[in-house]
């Protein structure tokens, strides 16, 4: 075969293993660009309720058996379960708890001054829908002093997939300066955006967690 065509048809190959190998990083690139990025876990905190309330239903604001509604600003929060190529996570469980609306969890080792409010329930367990929903009402839980300096208004989640975990903590959207101030949330660099819940509308948030599978 005389060297010309040889080197000809080398080129070729070449050329063409070159363009299968560009679609393939490029096909790569296209499916990691439409991955989700997953929520950033948060610290679990020192107040998860070893003890459960005997009512753990998604809304916050009312124990069953006691005439008054808790003391503060009803929010409702709601969002999907999802995993990292958008699909619901049906069956997940998310465990919820938080302070009251004057900033004290009902735990027994916090030692803060404010109130306890006896009408609030402050602990949830949630499980997803079909299309990996969930919703809670509650009371927007306020910003409070602890040993590494002052909490911005948070919600602890503690998601359960079918096979993954994550804890973390949810901060609202309308509380940008107080969230830019707290030591945790600064700990949560680029990520920190996965974690803050839109305010939809007037007491509406909406909160979307993304987990690394199903």
């Amino acid at each position: 075969m005389p060297n010309d065509r040889l080197d000809r048809m080398t080129r070729r190959a070449f050329a063409g293993s070159a363009l299968a190998a560009s679609m393939a990083l490029t096909g790569g690139a296209k499916a990691a660009e439409a991955m989700l990025r997953p929520t950033v876990p948060g610290d679990l905190g020192p107040f998860y309720p070893i003890e459960r309330p005997a009512d753990d239903d998604a809304d916050l604001t009312w124990i069953k058996g006691h005439a008054k509604r808790a003391v503060g600003n009803v929010i409702e929060v709601s969002g999907r379960i999802l995993d990292r190529r958008g699909n619901p996570v049906q069956g997940a469980i998310l465990e919820v708890w938080q302070a009251n609306a004057a900033g004290r969890y009902a735990h027994a080792n916090d030692i803060a001054t404010a109130p306890l409010d006896p009408n609030f329930q402050g602990y949830a367990q949630i499980r997803t829908g079909a299309g990996g929903d969930w919703r809670m009402i509650t009371i927007k839980p306020a910003a409070y002093d602890s040993p590494i300096g002052r909490r911005t208004p948070h919600i602890h989640f503690d998601v359960r997939g079918k096979s993954q975990r994550l804890v973390t903590q949810m901060y609202f959207s309308d509380d940008g300066a107080s969230n830019a101030a707290d030591t945790l949330y600064k700990g949560l660099g680029d990520g920190a955006a996965t974690a803050v819940a839109k305010l939809d509308n007037a007491a509406k948030y909406r909160w979307d967690v993304v987990l690394m599978d199903a």
